[in-house]
């Protein structure tokens, strides 16, 4: 028989308030349009497993061939992170960006929708090219300790 691990009164007290929150939330989430929210819920399921999630897997394999050796695929870091913010950038504000619900917005907030692609593409640019500046910084950093380890030639 294995014991069963109870954690402090506190842990305990947390863990039932986050219960009770997500409780609450699906309740108000589920109120008005409960089978949209469940269609929408298995629908993004289904869409990530089977469509985005092999997308990006083969990606990242091609920018990891795309490295080469075994030394560069660390390397591979550098695409990854600002590829994943920026996709999640574009989750997020997919609508806006396509502009497919532009005259909702502009009458929910009294604001031109116009722009939201020109600054996503701008934030992915600032994101990749931060990327591509910290690699290049660290490149030359590892090159400059490896000159100095590098024991003196003799003539």
């Amino acid at each position: 028989m294995r014991k069963v691990v109870v954690g402090s009164p506190l842990h305990i007290l947390l863990l039932g308030c986050s219960f009770a929150l997500a409780a609450y939330a699906g309740v108000r989430l589920l109120a008005d349009d409960w089978f949209g929210v469940a269609l929408w819920l298995v629908g993004a399921a289904l869409l990530h497993d089977l469509v985005l999630l092999p997308v990006y897997a083969v990606a990242d394999r091609v920018v990891v061939r795309g490295l080469g050796a075994a030394g560069r695929r660390e390397w591979a870091m550098y695409v990854r992170v600002p590829a994943a913010l920026s996709g999640l950038l574009l989750l997020v504000w997919f609508p806006l960006i396509s502009g497919m619900v532009d005259r909702r917005y502009r009458s929910a907030t009294g604001l031109s929708p116009d722009g939201f692609l020109a600054r996503w593409l701008l934030i992915t640019a600032v994101l990749f090219g931060g990327s591509a500046l910290l690699l290049a910084v660290r490149v030359r950093v590892r090159v400059r300790r490896a000159t100095k380890l590098r024991p003196p030639a003799d003539h």
